[in-house]
Formats: structure tokens, C-alpha cells, sequence
């Protein structure tokens, strides 16, 4: 393992500045007094937003300026964030903990570039699974693809959990429009709870003979992913019978253990690889997007990933000063561990992008959810906050209220594309109109969050002062929504750097499967010894056996 630095992140001259200096000031100092006039308003917004490939980042409502930002960005290369960006792009070993790379963003390189890890072609392997995806896409467009009494599918039911359930259901939902004519009549459904109920509704709704299940599972023993995939088995056997003829043609593999598809009974033909470099929350790029591949096309799958490749030349050569990522992540350091804002909203103005606050909980949570640095020490500063969030509109009638005047501050992502509802006939118009007023009740909210009003009394004060970030999408397309997804992937790990964390490991969620598995056990064998659990669990348990 890498020897840990004598100098801590927490005493370099830039934190100090920061934390003794910089903080302070914008502890007394409200955002309504920071904009004077016109003129000043104005430098201010160009000092405090970028844009980059149809992309618009206005973070002039953050509590902060130029000075705070330079000094942000002076940590940013006191931590050596560029040369760790080079590290990660390169297949470094910067998933300290399991001594692995984490190379998402080989997932989508161009079949012609090059990388060459531990004596691997990456780029061959990649290149070669989404073969696989892409013939696989073609058979069940084409009709080709039979199951055992001879029709073609007319549903997928893809089953999995985490990283790979929340990619594939957000992109599917988020980018449905953009079906291509082959794949319109193919309904995609998603199945992750463990509890029976999502899986007993969606198959009571379906024919098992025009039915394909995919069983997504990087480690191909997660116990929710496996419950689930027997239910639809037996569901399968209740009237097609031969459970291998089953496997054979009604089910798809997708892990990273090519031989425990095999044991299951999975068909070679029928399994798309993925790798240990890939982690969960970071996977739809891989096999795991094979659902994304049915919906789009595989058209409209390479123009995500090439949104995405965008996005990663772009964190791997833009200064740091116009790097989204980097700013993005450093927005994120600032509020949380040097103003002490542990709450972030995530609020996109577009109901295409519902499940966007859902997929980001996992990918920074998961990630950054750390309280000790790459080498297992504690860190004496806050690091990741909670994220929740919600579509935008919806919200304003829910939670807006704590935003607005709770006790608690909290930063803000709002998300939405400039362009919406081209389409000149009447309801086109009227949908344009809908879009514009989504658009106008997003940049209000933000404005009010950040100035309050302070003209009422009692409970029609409101305080403001909570800082947002508004992030334009010129229109939300595959392309724009890779960028996206990887904006944010590129944000978690700038942020890592900063925290010097590890963003690649989540050892809590596996002792959670880990206690889980035991609990199990305790609940299912009468006889079993309850001795070695806490009282409270022993009287759950026998709460449940009697």
C-alpha cells in the first residue's frame, strides 16, 4: 500500500486560509449583500460560472467570490489534483482498500485509443462486450431472438440492485423519446426490492412466453438480485417447465463472475462480462447499460457514452479553474466541511430526469460517505453530506417549505434543459409554454433561496442565504445525459481528492449483506442460537418465530 503523506490535507497553508479566514467571513456575510450594483452584479456572475460543450454552470449564488474560489482552487493543486485525474485515467491502483483501478472511464474510449493495465488491452475487452450487447440488442429488435415456445419478447425484466438497477432505470426513463421505431414496442420494466412486492405485481401483468429476464449482478451472489431471479424462475417453470431450457432462452447474465453464470445455469451465449475495475455505482456504461442499449438502440447507448468521453477529456484537460468537475467538487468541499452545510438538494426542473436525485444518493453517498481517509485513519473534518432530492415542481410543494424556513442549511443543484417541446402544432405550443414556466418557477426559487425576504414578519420571514448551483442543459439528449452522469462521477472523485478518501470501496454496505446473511439464517432455523445478537434484535426475532 502507498505510504501516507506526512503533510494532512487539514494543514496545508490553503485549508488554514480557508478555514480561519475565508470561512469566517462568509459565516457573517448574507448572499443579498454581496451583489451591489448593476455593473458589480454582473462581474460577478462571469467570475462565478462557466460553460462548456452545450453545458452552462452558474454557481454566482454560492457563498463565495473570486478570492474564495482562487483559494479553493490553490487547494485543489495542493492536493495534486491533476496528477491524481492522470492517475485514475491511466489505471492507477487509487482504489486503495481492494488494490484495484476503477476505470469507468475506459467503458467509454474509442475503440481506437489505447490503454494497456497489468499487461490487459482494456480497450479490446470493452470493445468486445458491448459486441456482445450490441448482437445480443440486434436478435430482440429483429424478433430473432426466441423463447422456448417459439415467440419473440415482447418484455424484459431486468433484475438487479444499486448500480445495477438505478443507471439503466434512470437512462431508460430519462431518454425514452429517443426509442428508435425497432425498439418502441419493447416494454422495459425494473425490478430491485427485496421484499417480493415489485416482482409479484410487474409478473402478474406478463406472458412468461414472450418474457426475458436480466439478471444483473457484478458479484453474481447479491441476495436480493438472486431472491428476486428465482421468484421469476419458478414464475417461468409454473408454465414453460424445463428450467434450462428456461436459462437458454429466456434469461440474460450480466457479472463479473463468468463462472457463477455458469453454475446458475446461464448459457455462455447468454452472459455479458464485466470486470472488477468497474464498480457498481459506476457501471452503466458496461454490460450493465444492456437495458439502456434495448430502449435507445445501440445508436442511442454509443452517443451516451460518447457524451460521457466528452466529459472525461474535459476533466482531464481543462485548467482547474474551467474544469465543471473540479468546480463542482470544490463547491461541495466548501459547503460541507468549511461552512458546515451537511444537507444537499439535487432538483432537476424535468420530469425525464425524476430518478436523477435517486442515482446521485448512491453514486456520492456510496462514495464519499467515508470518516477516514485511504488509509484507514479518521479524518477530523466533515466529508460527504446527505443528498436527497426531488423533480423540482414537485418539490416546491413538499420540502421547499425547509429550504425556504427550516433551521437547517442547505446547498442546492438545480438542473433543467434550455430547449424543450420544439414542435410548432397547438399542443406543441402549449408544451413550450409549460416548459417555459418550469423554467421560470426553477431560476425563482433559486433567486429566493438566496435572498430571502426580509420585509415580513414572524412567519413571513424568510432568511435566504442558502447557496445554489444552476447547471443548463442546452436539451437533455443521450449525449447530454452521459455528460451529465459523468459530470457528477468526475465531481465525487475531485471532491475524494480533496477529502483524500477512498470513493471506490463501500465496506458498509458489505457488512450490511454480511449481518444480513446471519440475521437470515436466525430467522429461518427455529433452532438457531439467538445468544450472539443485541436484545433488541433477539426480541425482533422472536417477535417474528412465534
Amino acid at each position: 500500500m502507498t505510504h501516507k503523506p506526512q503533510e494532512l490535507r487539514h494543514t496545508l497553508p490553503s485549508w488554514q486560509h480557508l478555514r480561519y479566514a475565508e470561512a469566517p467571513r462568509w459565516q457573517d456575510l448574507h448572499l443579498r449583500e454581496v451583489w451591489g450594483d448593476a455593473q458589480s452584479g454582473q462581474q460577478r456572475v462571469q467570475a462565478l460560472s462557466r460553460r462548456h460543450d452545450g453545458l452552462y454552470l452558474d454557481f454566482s449564488k454560492q457563498r463565495l467570490d473570486a478570492n474564495t474560489l482562487a483559494h479553493l482552487l490553490l487547494l485543489a493543486e495542493e492536493v495534486h489534483l491533476a496528477d491524481a485525474v492522470t492517475g485514475l485515467m491511466r489505471g492507477d491502483r487509487v482504489n486503495l482498500t481492494e488494490q484495484r483501478s476503477a476505470l469507468h472511464t475506459a467503458l467509454r474510449l474509442p475503440e481506437t485509443a489505447e490503454l494497456v493495465v497489468d499487461g490487459q488491452d482494456v480497450v479490446a475487452q470493452v470493445h468486445a462486450s458491448l459486441a456482445r450487447v450490441r448482437s445480443m440488442v440486434q436478435r430482440i429488435h429483429d424478433r430473432q431472438w426466441r423463447g422456448v415456445t417459439g415467440e419473440a419478447m415482447t418484455d424484459v425484466v431486468c433484475i438487479g440492485v444499486g448500480g445495477s438497477d438505478l443507471g439503466p432505470y434512470l437512462a431508460t426513463n430519462a431518454l425514452a423519446e429517443f426509442a428508435p421505431r425497432e425498439a418502441q414496442a419493447l416494454r422495459i420494466h425494473f425490478v430491485s426490492s427485496i421484499d417480493g412486492t415489485q416482482i409479484a405485481d410487474l409478473l402478474n401483468t406478463l406472458r412468461q412466453d414472450t418474457t426475458l429476464l436480466v439478471v444483473s449482478s457484478k458479484s453474481f451472489t447479491t441476495i436480493d438480485t438472486l431472491s428476486n431471479a428465482e421468484t421469476a424462475l419458478t414464475w417461468m417453470q409454473s408454465r414453460l417447465h424445463d428450467r434450462d431450457r428456461i436459462l437458454q432462452h429466456h434469461v440474460v447474465g450480466i457479472s463479473a463472475k463468468p463462472e457463477k453464470m455458469t453454475a446458475y445455469g446461464i448459457p455462455e451465449a447468454n452472459q455479458i462480462r464485466l470486470w472488477d475495475w468497474v464498480g457498481g455505482r459506476f457501471s452503466l456504461w458496461s454490460g450493465i447499460g444492456f437495458p439502456i442499449a434495448l430502449k435507445l438502440g445501440m445508436a442511442g447507448f454509443e452517443q451516451m457514452l460518447a457524451g460521457a468521453h466528452a466529459m472525461d477529456e474535459h476533466f482531464r484537460t481543462a485548467p482547474l479553474a474551467d474544469n465543471l468537475p473540479v468546480l463542482m467538487g470544490l463547491l461541495m468541499v466548501w459547503n460541507s466541511t468549511f461552512l458546515g452545510i451537511n444537507g444537499q438538494a439535487i432538483l432537476p426542473y424535468d420530469a425525464r430526469l425524476k430518478l436523477f436525485p435517486s442515482y446521485l444518493t448512491q453514486l456520492e453517498m456510496e462514495s464519499n460517505g467515508k470518516s477516514v481517509d485511504r488509509y484507514g485513519d479518521p479524518v477530523p473534518y466533515d466529508t460527504c453530506p446527505i443528498l436527497w432530492g426531488e423533480v423540482g415542481s414537485n418539490a416546491q410543494h413538499a420540502f421547499y417549505q425547509l429550504l425556504h424556513q427550516g433551521t437547517q442549511p442547505v446547498a442546492c443543484d438545480f438542473i433543467a434543459p434550455i430547449r424543450r417541446y420544439q414542435r410548432m402544432d397547438e399542443s406543441g405550443l402549449a408544451l413550450q409554454n409549460q416548459h417555459l414556466l418550469s423554467l421560470a418557477n426553477c431560476f425563482a426559487q433559486a433567486r429566493v433561496l438566496m435572498l430571502g425576504d426580509d420585509t415580513g414578519l414572524g412567519h413571513r420571514y424568510y432568511h435566504g442565504n442558502q447557496p445554489s448551483s444552476t447547471l443548463l442543459l442546452d436539451a437533455l439528449t443521450p449525449y447530454s445525459l452521459g455528460q451529465l452522469i459523468a459530470l457528477y462521477e468526475h465531481k465525487v472523485f475531485a471532491a475524494s481528492v480533496v477529502w483524500d478518501i477512498n470513493p471506490f470501496d463501500q465496506w458498509g454496505v458489505e457488512l450490511g449483506k454480511q449481518i444480513a446473511n446471519t440475521t437470515h439464517t436466525a430467522l429461518t432455523d427455529c433452532n438457531a442460537d439467538l445468544t450472539a445478537f443485541d436484545s433488541s434484535t433477539q426480541a425482533l426475532l422472536k417477535a417474528v418465530r412465534t
